[in-house]
């Protein structure tokens, strides 16, 4: 097969992250997989696999025209048989383009916390959680398919080669004798905002109080002020330096190697736990919750990530006690992180996920949809975003457009969280 990959970012993520390794995964499987993207920082990966790349304009619409054309062009160019856009303007960019002016099968794929309800209804969809896939089935997606997030467990594990923990510790001014905590990902509002300050209250109030414990934030992000601010009132409160923030990392892992105990959301979760260090997943509404035999079926159904209590209560106590337990107990973080490798190796692996990426492509190559549900989906989809547009320039007139995307609200509600 000769599949075009659009991812809809190249800022370090998750979403786009998984895209370019399943494109080199796919085209190590046999098949020929160009990427098109706009320029950023996951560039560099895309070279490392040595995919070909066509660079998009920065500066546009979402979704474009232009850019839907321009993806005609290149599927006819490249002889594609396959289209896959990652999140809902590449997948509209195509469907309108490469699907309804030149019939070439277009795939999407959303690792975002929900799906748009005005997608192409008949698209063949991978998700991330079976609690999407449900409500994606829901909202009337006909074909829908779950694709946990995937984990390269060869690149991404304890001794992958050039990967120095005690390098990143050194180059950052940590403690190589005292457990380190280390929270991976975009610094942004939108579901990662709580996380990152309640860690650096959590390790600040840990730290004042005598225990030993030290904080890694890795990234960067519109909110990096406001963490920075979290992570010195942290260093005031145990009256020495306990939070450093290192900024964005274009290969985060010796992040990842260096710590003791890891903090996450979504991929870079099951990143930290394919190090095999135990990990406390956190989200919103005072969510937190070590990874743990008895936590894993939470995980499994609503994704990494949550919303309300978890099973030590909430906010930056529940957190703090859920860090205290861990630094506390060399044997249990042993414990956790050797099962957290064995789950992302068993479950997660990205050649598993490229296998049935692959199967995808394969039906969805043999489907031929009628001229009538294109019809039907082009409507659809056509109302549906300019519907999400009016309602946005609204939203901005007013100035209460939200910083999130119309796919960042997550499916997870707080009850369904909540255990003992």
């Amino acid at each position: 097969m000769r599949i075009v990959v659009y991812p809809h970012s190249m800022q370090v993520g998750g979403s786009q992250l998984n895209a370019i390794q399943l494109a080199g995964a796919v085209r190590d499987r046999g098949h020929q997989v160009l990427v098109v993207s706009e320029p950023g920082p996951l560039v560099a990966r895309v070279r490392d696999l040595e995919l070909p790349h066509v660079e998009l304009p920065a500066q546009r619409r979402y979704p474009s025209p232009a850019v839907a054309r321009l993806l005609v062009r290149l599927a006819a160019e490249f002889r594609a048989d396959v289209v896959h856009g990652y999140e809902w303007p590449p997948a509209v960019e195509a469907f309108f383009g490469c699907r309804l002016l030149r019939g070439v099968t277009t795939v999407t794929t959303v690792m975002s916390m929900s799906v748009v309800r005005f997608l192409p209804r008949g698209l063949p969809l991978l998700v991330g959680t079976e609690a999407i896939r449900g409500s994606a089935l829901a909202l009337g997606y006909r074909q829908v398919t779950l694709l946990e997030p995937p984990v390269d467990t060869e690149e991404d594990q304890p001794d992958a080669p050039g990967v120095d923990g005690a390098a990143f510790r050194a180059r950052y001014g940590l403690d190589p004798h005292v457990p380190l905590v280390a929270i991976v990902g975009r610094l942004v509002p939108v579901l990662k905002r709580e996380g990152l300050l309640a860690a650096c209250a959590a390790v600040g109030r840990l730290a004042a109080d005598g225990v030993a414990v030290q904080l890694a934030v890795v990234g960067d992000g519109p909110i990096r002020a406001e963490v920075q601010d979290a992570a010195d009132r942290a260093n005031a409160a145990a009256d020495r330096q306990v939070a450093v923030l290192t900024g964005e990392l274009a290969d985060p892992r010796a992040a990842y190697a260096a710590a003791d105990v890891a903090l996450g959301t979504g991929g870079s979760a099951l990143r930290a736990a394919a190090f095999a260090v135990p990990l406390v997943v956190v989200g919103e509404q005072g969510f937190s919750e070590v990874l743990t035999e008895q936590s894993l079926p939470i995980f499994l159904e609503q994704g990494w990530y949550g919303s309300g209590p978890g099973s030590l209560g909430t906010g930056v106590p529940a957190l703090g006690e859920a860090i205290r337990m861990l630094v506390a107990d060399p044997g249990l973080r042993a414990s956790l992180g050797s099962f957290a490798r064995r789950l992302v190796v068993q479950r997660f692996s990205l050649t598993a996920a490229a296998e049935l990426q692959e199967r995808v492509y394969v039906t969805a190559l043999t489907a031929r949809p009628t001229t009538a549900s294109l019809a039907a989906d082009a409507l659809h989809t056509g109302a549906g975003v300019l519907s999400y547009k009016l309602k946005r320039k609204y939203q901005t007139w007013r100035g209460t457009a939200a910083t999130d995307d119309a796919n960042a609200q997550p499916v997870v509600r707080p009850t369904e969280l909540a255990h003992p």
